[in-house]
């Protein structure tokens, strides 16, 4: 990643400060570019060498399978001399052993399935996770801006969907097409076993299937590929409207949402309803070509029983035989559907596994004194609308500065370019007297920490998800960290203490608190350079000025940019820097501001005309 965010910041989400035209245009929404998806030989390609690891596991898995197939495939002869035995008048007693044989074959049959079906199961479950820790490791891998510019919603519809799709695969559709594949072989040796024209008459219905599978692969390829794009899409503008529905809320843009919301569902629906559409056309097919064959294999039965080239009961055996390939047949071109979901989900994921990191250098040290220098800087998330407009800026090594504007003045998106989620499109930052182009992503990352109001709480113990910032701190400096920001005394009175299991399953944290644990863990990674990007904002009044004190004691002895959320806040920073649609506008102390009269000073009125009742919306508070 591109970024400092130990503390589990979603920098990736939308802000104030990103355009309209990023997301959407006057005319609809701006085409992303999407991850890669892998073409098939591709992730053929990936998995060889994942299964080439796992030979004894597939040899026993096919073996057992054979095995229980081969034996299930006595029943059908069995049953045929049975019928045998009837017409030859043998009487009940000779009826015995075949009925004690074919309890015999169903027994060991359903032991040989169940068993071979658990190995298949479980030799595609450990390709799976295989392949998942290798895509989580790239997905953790890829720059921020990588992520942005395909849309956050892509990445996490391949993380939830795809995979989902795929382990529903591995843990029915894979075991039933291996015994169906396996059941389909060893039953057409059967029946040239019985008789080599009995084969031939099943054959007639394999150009129909062949002809059914042919159509329905040409066409749902590509459909569940487009479903699984739109799905991603889809996701992506829930993520945009509902992450960001204070600015929808400020720019009354409920409606064009809504509308966006609407195109996506629909082009998601409409491929699906294609899907179904093409599945029904493959089934009518498939049913077309088991009454040929069936039809083929009885009328070959009726002639060679007639001329005296076989039994009844061979002729019987030879149509329960065809009429034991309608479920496995069936089941496997029926899972061809499956298949074909997955495979569209499986070449996302190679996608994005098999994507070429570049190492990161470990970037030279940067110097302690924490300087930051911005010089003639713009940028752009969508060409031809900057964000940033020739912006200078430069802070003292333990300064801290606070950055406030009106919605979409560019503090959010300066924030990110100095933390290096972004590259800017012109200009140079240095930090420490480094540029950091020299530094690279790893000292980029040891020099900035950024953290943004949305605080994500990972689930497990809170020791463990402090010592994300600094993986072998002990237990009382993990102590030292939340009694700086003001959180021991909560921390300690959690049910176990700093162990107590926190996050998704475990305790809830508020929202005060969450932000507690991220400037703790800011507190333990100790970098140079901190941007808290509006930190506070999320927290209410009260949490927010129980904030504000605890983000000045996690600031101390290090430079501090704020995105400041509320003007009381950016009032206590040594300086103020004022943007304006992507320019900086103003620079001082704030007393000196407001005595200048300028846009910091028409915020400060705002805010104190207000103070009779609750905080009023100030500096890109939408509300």
């Amino acid at each position: 990643m591109t970024s400092t965010n130990v503390t589990g910041s979603r920098a990736d989400e939308p802000t104030d400060d990103a355009p309209i035209e990023e997301t959407m245009s006057p005319t609809g929404p701006v085409d992303r570019a999407l991850l890669p998806t892998a073409t098939g030989g591709e992730t053929l390609a990936a998995l060889r060498p994942m299964l080439r690891g796992h030979r004894p596991a597939t040899a026993a898995a096919v073996g057992v399978l054979v095995a229980g197939t081969g034996v299930g495939l006595l029943t059908a002869p069995l049953l045929g001399h049975v019928v045998d035995l009837v017409v030859e008048r043998r009487g009940t007693d000779a009826l015995i052993v075949p009925m004690i044989l074919l309890v015999t074959v169903a027994v060991v049959r359903g032991a040989a399935t169940a068993v071979g079906s658990a190995l298949v199961a479980r030799l595609g479950e450990t390709v799976l996770a295989a392949l998942r820790e290798r895509f989580v490791e790239r997905a953790l891998g890829l720059p921020l801006e990588r992520v942005e510019e395909a849309g956050s919603g892509d990445l996490v519809s391949r993380v939830t969907d795809d995979v989902t799709m795929i382990a529903k695969s591995v843990r029915q559709a894979l075991p039933e097409f291996s015994r169906s594949a396996v059941t389909i072989v060893l039953t057409l040796v059967g029946l040239a076993v019985l008789d080599w024209r009995f084969l031939l008459a099943a054959l007639w219905a394999v150009p129909v299937q062949v002809a059914a599978v042919r159509w329905y692969l040409r066409r749902a390829a590509p459909v569940y590929a487009e479903h699984r794009v739109a799905t991603g899409a889809l996701q992506h503008q829930l993520l945009d409207s509902i992450g960001g529905v204070r600015t929808v809320r400020a720019f009354r843009l409920n409606g064009h949402h809504l509308d966006l919301v609407e195109r996506r569902s629909r082009s998601a629906l409409d491929l699906a309803l294609r899907g179904i559409h093409v599945v029904t056309g493959f089934f009518s097919r498939l049913n077309l070509a088991e009454f040929i064959g069936l039809t083929s294999v009885l009328v070959t039965g009726f002639v060679l029983v007639d001329n005296g080239s076989v039994s009844i009961g061979t002729a019987t055996a030879a149509a329960l035989y065809f009429h034991s390939l309608f479920n496995p047949v069936n089941a496997a071109l029926f899972l061809l559907d499956d298949v074909q979901s997955a495979g569209a989900s499986l070449a996302r994921l190679v996608g994005v596994s098999d994507l070429a990191v570049a190492p990161e250098p470990d970037g030279r040290a940067v110097p302690v004194d924490g300087s930051v220098k911005v010089s003639s800087l713009d940028h752009a998330y969508v060409p031809g609308h900057p964000v940033l407009r020739e912006v200078d800026l430069e802070v003292g090594g333990g300064e801290r500065v606070a950055l406030v504007g009106s919605s979409g003045a560019g503090k959010t998106t300066l924030a990110k370019l100095i933390a290096g989620v972004h590259r800017p499109a012109r200009g140079s930052i240095t930090l420490g007297g480094a540029d950091t182009g020299e530094l690279g992503p790893a000292g980029v990352r040891r020099a900035v920490t950024l953290i943004s109001q949305e605080v994500h709480v990972f689930a497990g113990p809170l020791a463990e998800d402090l010592r994300l910032a600094r993986p072998d701190a002990g237990e009382e400096e993990l102590r030292a960290a939340l009694d700086t920001v003001g959180a021991l005394e909560w921390a300690e009175a959690l049910p176990d203490g700093l162990d107590t299991v926190v996050g998704e399953g475990g305790h809830r944290l508020t929202a005060t608190q969450a932000q507690h644990l991220a400037l703790a863990r800011l507190v333990l990674a100790d970098p140079p350079v901190a941007i808290l990007d509006e930190a506070t904002a999320d927290a209410g009044s009260a949490g927010a000025r129980v904030l504000e004190t605890a983000a000045s004691k996690a600031l101390e002895g290090r430079t501090g940019l704020l995105v400041a959320h509320r003007l009381p806040q950016a009032a206590t920073a040594d300086r103020i820097v004022v943007l304006d649609r992507g320019r900086v506008v103003e620079t001082g102390a704030h007393e000196e501001l407001v005595a200048a009269g300028g846009h910091y000073a028409a915020l400060w009125a705002a805010w104190s005309d207000s103070r009779p009742g609750k905080a009023a919306p100030v500096e890109g508070d939408e509300a």
